[in-house]
């Protein structure tokens, strides 16, 4: 991986794309994942084009887990060129009010790269899960740890909570299925999807500013781009409302480039009483 993080990016692009179809032919497990979630989410396609899709999807993956060597491994000087950020003064005005900021984001493959290049502009902390593998779970711990303030596990709420009493900001992937007991049914691309509500929670702690970040990557010019902008009048304080305000904001992001989201991802797992599950 260190390796890797210092070709040169148009190697490392090709590179990401050959892992990309290696993965869509051996690992079939996910194959079988992205094709279910594409096929809930664009019914109006049909399967020549769904599959167009899914193969996009995993090229782009394999881009992000190259980007992920980068980000972890990597010096960003020679990325800062081809980054543009729209929005951040709208981070460093909320920033600068004193109340903490969620940074709403999604699980799009550049996000890796993505938030390192955010990082050294506006320094915020992340949230994380543990991986079950020691070995991987160590590189991204200290992989994350070289480009943000804080890297908090997802169980340490109170430390969130700290943190944004203070002030600081946290950024918080709101659409990750983690089962029914944190979540509410809300639709996301016409299908009812475990959304977790802990999002709006952060964000009434302190009356903090909700700011969703999305990012997507040209892979023609090798370029990248990040949009900031605040969620206004939320939360609510209504969960199944917040809940689908944000799956609306996600999905909007996600319909600009659906190749650039991490489809591979079991995300309709959890499903209301009585319905089968779809992988």
């Amino acid at each position: 991986m260190w390796c890797v993080a210092r070709l040169p990016i148009r190697m490392q692009f090709g590179l990401g794309r050959a892992i990309g179809a290696l993965a869509y032919r051996f690992a079939r497990q996910r194959l079988h994942v992205a094709r279910v979630n594409i096929a809930l989410c664009f019914p109006e396609l049909d399967e020549a084009d769904r599959d167009a899709l899914v193969r996009r999807i995993f090229a782009s993956t394999g881009i992000g887990a190259i980007e992920t060597t980068v980000a972890w491994f990597g010096n960003l000087e020679r990325y800062r060129g081809r980054f543009s950020i729209e929005g951040l003064d709208v981070l460093t005005a909320a920033q600068r009010r004193g109340r903490g900021v969620v940074l709403v984001g999604a699980h799009f493959t550049t996000f890796e790269l993505a938030g390192a290049l955010l990082a050294e502009a506006a320094p915020f902390g992340v949230i994380y899960r543990r991986n079950k593998n020691p070995v991987i779970d160590a590189f991204m711990l200290r992989g994350r740890r070289r480009r943000y303030d804080a890297v908090v596990e997802r169980s340490q709420v109170r430390t969130v909570l700290e943190r944004l009493k203070h002030g600081h900001t946290i950024w918080y992937a709101a659409d990750q299925d983690y089962g029914r007991k944190v979540s509410v049914f809300a639709p996301f691309f016409g299908v009812s999807a475990a959304t977790i509500t802990a999002t709006a929670r952060f964000a009434q702690f302190n009356k903090s500013a909700v700011i969703f970040v999305s990012h997507f990557r040209d892979p023609i010019a090798r370029t990248w781009s990040l949009r900031l902008r605040e969620i206004e009048r939320y939360p609510t304080g209504v969960d199944r409302e917040d809940a689908v305000r944000i799956n609306t904001v996600i999905e909007g992001e996600i319909r600009r480039h659906p190749d650039q989201y991490l489809w591979l991802h079991r995300r309709f797992k959890t499903r209301p009483p009585g319905e089968p599950r779809p992988y």
